[in-house]
């Protein structure tokens, strides 16, 4: 498989994740302004679990867009990666239905969780294929919001049990911090 094919793959893969994500918003039954309330928290949970899609959609084309080569083993490692992406759907639903409370908010921590751990072994992996001096590896460096980011979402599922508004807090935190966009690739490209 070419890097190319991969891409498209996952292109596909996480456009099908948003438009179940959409789906899931249940039309209100009422054309009064007053019939949408009841679907703030599943709105708000889309809109989150939307920004989430689409960072790991930005930083994966970065990464295949800094890559030379593809094996065996970055094929598995991007499928762990849309394994974790694909759970996203459930726990948006499961979460905004049920109004942000701690089980759903937990959940969404662990499956965001996963799928940040995954998309470091695709790096790990897309590295290990790449010489030290590539492209790749020069522009990856230390990643530093990905260590953060992890250790708020170890922070954020157990706090959810605490306050599922402060773990819905760090969730924020973190899109916001990648919301800031990654110029390590970018900027070697232009050099």
């Amino acid at each position: 498989m070419t890097k190319g094919r991969l891409e498209a793959f996952s292109d596909g893969v996480l456009a099908i994740i948003i438009t179940i994500m959409v789906l899931e918003i249940k039309v209100p039954h009422g054309a009064e302004l007053s019939a949408l309330r009841p679907l703030v928290p599943v709105f708000l949970s889309y809109i989150l679990s939307f920004v989430f899609i689409g960072i790991y959609w930005n930083n994966h084309h970065h990464l295949l867009h800094a890559s030379q080569k593809i094996d065996g083993r970055v094929l598995w490692a991007n499928l762990h990666l849309l394994f974790w992406l694909s759970l996203i759907p459930f726990s948006t639903g499961w979460m905004g239905e049920n109004h942000f409370a701690a089980l759903p908010v937990a959940l969404y921590g662990v499956i965001l969780l996963g799928a940040a751990i995954a998309f470091t072994l695709l790096t790990q992996t897309l590295l290990a294929i790449h010489s030290k001096d590539s492209l790749l590896a020069k522009s990856l460096g230390s990643d530093f919001k990905g260590r953060v980011s992890l250790v708020l979402y170890c922070l954020a599922i157990p706090l959810a049990f605490v306050s599922s508004t402060l773990a819905g807090a760090l969730y924020i935190i973190v899109a916001l911090l990648w919301l800031i966009p990654d110029s390590r690739i970018e900027k070697n490209f232009k050099a």
